[in-house]
């Protein structure tokens, strides 16, 4: 029988690492938490000091009886859970339920599951950190007095099965904020000029800026077409004269490695997933892969982490990697780094537990979206470490009688860190070359009304972009508090966007109207910062609390009094239901908007919604709607269906193509704006130029 006993979360961690420990080691899983607070009640006595009442979690039962079994027959129990406050917390439940003192030194952590890294660490065991676990029941108690006193008044208020939160409340606030701006935004008028000229067959774009008054040159808005007209008039058609030159070197400084936040931004951005599927398969690459003749191994590091610090280590098999790889020339000289302040930095970044093992080497291992993450990681890593990119950069002013174009353009002169890791932004823009006085041709010349823009719409990127800078919630914090919103309905995404719904807006005009101490970032992210103080054992978590809920207290005898029933009625529609003769309502669903019977629950009926976008099918005339595929995701297809199968994920519009006469699509994201044909076998298409927003 083994004589160690080694209990960690997960039971493809317990299987890595089992491999890695040899036959005197047992490694079991607790599958998370064994002990939590009950959901049947609040489980916090308010009059005995906040004190928590843990019960073991429902179903666990014969978990817990096969660890203390285990644990009684081991010499030795190692609690090996993940290495954050959560991870401290969990192991100090176990030590509890086990019947181990937490001052023992039984307490083990991996920021990196490797066999050198996990056999060092198994000889270095050390007590509990009571700090940390003091910090996790903090947040915990917090969000449950929160969670458990504010959600049944909106149950009352407004109706059963909704939910506050700590965090949660304050995302919802801020998507709300900003739908709040977008109606509010008055669109202004405004007018570009742009000119192609050209010089040695080198034709190049530039645009209107300004006026040269008594020298100087002086920037100019055109606010309308009077004033475009007027500008136009003025022009010399025959006399553009390049009237400077500006010359430089730019230089581009690569991105740090992965922190949780900016790994999830990332993700989004470049591979189009979601937070929840970024961080589910973070774990999986973290917990183990099995690569042939290794067996299962840990291919990055720790994923929950806010430092992007390097370790020692990692960082010279980096500079050697990069040096044999790429060249000396690409390797950075200074690799520190300066620490952020709300950093916690109980970890290294997210990287590559060992930067040998490139992503082609192990693509056979890994599934389709595991290679894209781990290449995504790697790349970021290695990239991290080189040398800037440098560009020769070019920027001309042009006179035409007075009125100024500026034109710019660069190119790279060393591509640096760019050889690892593309940006899609950075490419080469190549001017003529010219000198000043030089007189260029005119090809056309166009004036474009455009008008500004509102604010946009938060998708899970640039939300998580904006919570890591405003110092709300932590990394473990993001994926969960996202998919809050969505399961509960307060938050729907259409076209990769956060839009909250009606039961959203009204639940969020509840909590701000009544606990506007509370639900609001400013109080969100200093209760950051005082967890953090608790961790540091500077602050008892108690007393933290206390001072919480003496104020919350009162708010919540105000809110019971004033805030009055709310009744939320479904949108009712003139689609009869074909099994009972009412009129279908428009309900919230998973996926989005979807029409039901409210004869529910006598009557069940329920259907799709169609929402046409006013184009025809090009197959059979019937209306072209937009449908949902079974993950969610927006395509376009035929009403007439299944007569008609004519079906595409890109938005028709109503046009032909001018070329082949086939229905032309618009295609928006993140590298590009067009509108091209639909035919496989036309290569017709037109850029779309984006209006600026305010």
């Amino acid at each position: 029988m083994a004589r160690n006993l080694v209990i960690v979360e997960s039971p493809t961690k317990a299987k890595t690492i089992k491999k890695m420990l040899g036959s005197n080691y047992k490694v079991v899983a607790s599958v998370g938490h064994i002990r939590d607070l009950p959901k049947s009640t609040l489980g916090i006595d308010i009059e005995n000091d906040f004190e928590p009442k843990y019960i073991n979690i429902r179903g666990k039962g014969d978990l817990i009886k096969s660890l203390k079994k285990d644990a009684k027959a081991s010499n030795k129990v190692f609690l090996a859970t993940d290495p954050d406050r959560e991870g401290e917390a969990i192991s100090w439940h176990l030590a509890h339920i086990l019947d181990i003192d937490p001052n023992s030194k039984s307490r083990v952590t991996f920021n990196e599951i490797t066999k050198d890294t996990v056999k060092k660490q198994i000889k270095s065991p050390r007590a509990i950190d009571i700090n940390l676990v003091d910090a996790q029941q903090a947040r915990r108690v917090l969000d449950r007095l929160v969670g458990y006193k504010i959600s049944p008044l909106l149950w009352k208020k407004v109706k059963s099965g909704l939910s506050a939160g700590r965090v949660q409340s304050v995302v919802l606030k801020i998507i709300c904020d900003r739908e709040q701006e977008i109606e509010d935004f008055i669109s202004e008028e405004y007018w570009s000029i742009e000119a192609n000229l050209k010089k040695s067959r080198k034709s190049f774009e530039a645009k209107y800026y300004g006026t040269l008054e008594n020298g100087k040159i002086k920037k100019v808005e055109i606010k309308n077409e009077n004033k475009a007209d007027e500008i136009l008039q003025n022009i010399d058609r025959e006399n553009f004269i390049v009237s400077d030159i500006k010359k430089g070197v730019k230089k581009k400084n690569p991105s740090q490695p992965f922190t949780t936040s900016t790994v999830q931004q990332e993700a989004s951005k470049k591979l189009n997933f979601s937070t929840k599927k970024t961080m589910m398969l973070a774990q999986r690459l973290y917990e183990g892969i099995d690569i042939p003749g290794e067996g299962s191994v840990g291919l990055i590091t720790y994923m929950r982490t806010d430092s992007t610090r390097i370790s020692q280590e990692a960082l010279d098999s980096l500079m050697k990697y990069i040096g044999e790889n790429y060249g000396d020339s690409y390797s950075k000289k200074n690799t520190s780094s300066k620490k952020k302040d709300n950093v916690q930095d109980a970890h290294e970044c997210i990287r590559p537990t060992d930067v040998t093992k490139a992503p082609y080497l192990i693509k056979d291992s890994l599934s389709r979206d595991e290679y894209k993450l781990y290449n995504l990681i790697w790349k970021r890593f290695v990239a991290s470490q080189m040398q800037p990119a440098l560009y020769n950069t070019m920027r001309l002013s042009i006179n035409s009688n007075n009125e100024i174009f500026k034109a710019s353009g660069s190119q790279i002169s060393f591509d640096g860190f760019l050889k690892v890791y593309e940006i899609d932004s950075e490419k080469d823009n190549i001017l003529p070359d010219l000198e000043v006085n030089d007189k260029l041709k005119l090809d056309s010349i166009d004036k474009n009304q455009h008008f500004t823009q509102p604010p946009a719409r938060y998708n899970e990127a640039s939300l998580i972009k904006l919570l890591e800078e405003l110092g709300i919630g932590r990394p473990s914090t993001y994926s969960p508090t996202i998919s809050t919103l969505l399961s509960r309905y307060y938050v729907v995404v259409e076209d990769k966007k956060l839009i909250p719904t009606e039961i959203g807006t009204t639940v969020n005009d509840i909590l701000i109207e009544n606990f506007p101490d509370i639900i609001n970032e400013k109080f969100s992210a200093e209760l950051e910062t005082e967890l953090d103080t608790i961790a540091e054992g500077k602050l008892q978590w108690k007393k933290l609390i206390e001072d919480f809920y003496e104020k919350f207290e009162k708010e919540l005898l105000v809110a019971e009094e004033k805030i009055k029933k709310v009744e939320i009625r479904d949108e009712v529609t003139d689609i009869k239901c074909e099994k009972c003769g009412r009129n279908m309502v428009i309900k919230m669903g998973r996926f989005g908007k979807f029409l039901a019977c409210p004869g529910f629950p006598d009557c069940r009926n329920a259907k799709p919604l169609v929402e046409k976008i006013d184009v025809k099918c090009p197959k059979c005339g019937g209306d072209i709607v937009v449908k949902r595929s079974k993950k969610g995701r927006k395509f376009f297809g035929c009403s007439n269906y299944p007569e008609c199968d004519f079906v595409t994920w890109n938005k028709p519009i109503d046009r032909k193509c001018p070329e082949c006469n086939e229905i032309l699509v618009e295609i928006s994201n993140r590298k590009e704006h067009i509108i091209k044909c639909s035919s496989k076998t036309c290569s017709y298409r037109e850029e779309v130029k984006e209006e600026k927003n305010e």
